[in-house]
């Protein structure tokens, strides 16, 4: 399998640049933070980016309009 190849940050296309911040309490951390270890994620920011993401996208896929309901 090849390797990918890395593209430096300055010629990526979706740079992120808009910073969202939240809090959690303490059980929620501790949840997440279980499950951060159980699982082995290596990248805590890429996995709660990519949950949500994950969420937003499903949600819009069950909202969409159709025409024949």
């Amino acid at each position: 399998m090849a390797k990918k190849k890395l593209i430096p940050a300055s010629k990526r296309n979706s740079l992120r640049t808009h910073r969202q911040i939240f809090t959690l309490n303490d059980e929620e951390n501790k949840a997440l933070n279980r499950y951060i270890a159980k699982y082995k994620v290596l990248n805590k920011s890429k996995f709660i980016r990519e949950t949500l993401m994950l969420t937003i996208i499903r949600k819009f896929e069950e909202d969409h309009p159709t025409l024949f309901d």
